[in-house]
């Protein structure tokens, strides 16, 4: 009873704020369902766009292009957020880890949320109305998996391949095609290291809920590979260097990218360690982890270009 007061009368003193109080209060609450206070998920997406951008662009994307991408990234990397938890509003009350987000914890409308993705997606438009048609038409494909996802998941046993398939790698051929104009047999090489790469780490992210997810009955790949789940993300960690090794041959890349390669496995093998006992703290840990393996992977590529070449 003395919390629900204190509800209460905090949402009354927010009531009788001054408007430009109220304001901010509303962009902050719009700004933390866009998850814009946690940019991991945002580097998770960008790292692999970057990656097609220099190889399409022989190590020297065009800037406009380039611009264009990272803004991208940015906005549908939040439009994902919101169109995600405007489909679990009604289970992310249910998870701990997720029960204090705008939506599940109703400071956000489901009106206001839709509002706020039709603003980020008239954004991504425009952004994508800037390249060429090629590039367009994937963004669209993009799109509506991008949209379909958080409703997929629901009867998809394995979501996160999905994610991957869908969001995780997808800017890989758009990056191709708006640099280069072509979709060579390198960008589905890639496309494939981060679509499984994305299955990689939205395991470990699973593997946090993976109780409040049995109890609720949501699908994941970490309920899935039930205790098989170290074994098969072990499984998916080597074909994502695997792809990514066979990037660098179709490349002629040489050391510098090997050694990218060659860091990205041994943070392959330090997530291994940190997910040992499946404790959901250990899990997020190893999945926070994997921004260094995008990073790595895309120094690698860097110096490859800059002083192999």
């Amino acid at each position: 009873m003395v919390a629900v007061s204190r509800e209460l009368v905090l949402e009354q003193n927010v009531k009788e704020a001054p408007l430009g109080f109220r304001l901010r209060r509303r962009l902050e609450e719009y700004a933390h369902l866009a998850r814009l206070d946690r940019p991991v998920g945002t580097w998770l997406l960008l790292w692999p766009a970057l990656w097609a951008l220099w190889i399409a662009g022989a190590g020297r994307p065009q800037q406009r292009v380039l611009i264009i991408f990272v803004l991208g990234v940015c906005v549908m990397r939040a439009a994902g957020c919101v169109i995600n938890d405007f489909a679990d509003r009604d289970i992310d009350p249910h998870v701990r880890r997720t029960r204090d987000r705008p939506l599940a914890a109703r400071r956000v409308s489901p009106l206001e949320a839709l509002a706020v993705f039709a603003v980020l997606i008239a954004a991504a438009v425009y952004l994508v109305t800037r390249l060429d048609l090629l590039t367009i038409k994937l963004a669209a494909i993009g799109a509506a998996l991008t949209v379909s996802y958080p409703f997929v998941k629901r009867v998809f046993p394995m979501p996160q391949l999905y994610l991957g398939i869908s969001f995780g790698g997808w800017s890989v051929p758009m990056a191709f095609a708006a640099q280069s104009g072509q979709l060579p047999r390198v960008a589905w090489t890639l496309y494939i290291a981060a679509a499984i790469w994305a299955a990689v780490y939205d395991t470990m992210y699973a593997m946090v809920d993976r109780e409040d997810d049995l109890k609720i009955g949501v699908k994941s790949s970490a309920i899935l590979f039930a205790d098989l789940d170290r074994l098969l993300i072990g499984v998916m960690q080597i074909m994502t260097l695997l792809a990514l090794v066979l990037v660098g041959h179709s490349m002629h890349f040489g050391r510098w990218y090997e050694g990218g390669v060659a860091a990205a496995a041994l943070l392959f093998v330090y997530q291994q360690w940190l997910i040992r006992k499946r404790e959901p703290a250990g899990c997020l840990r190893a999945f926070l982890n994997n921004q260094y393996v995008g990073m790595v992977i895309f120094i690698g590529i860097l110096l490859q270009y800059l002083y192999a070449r």
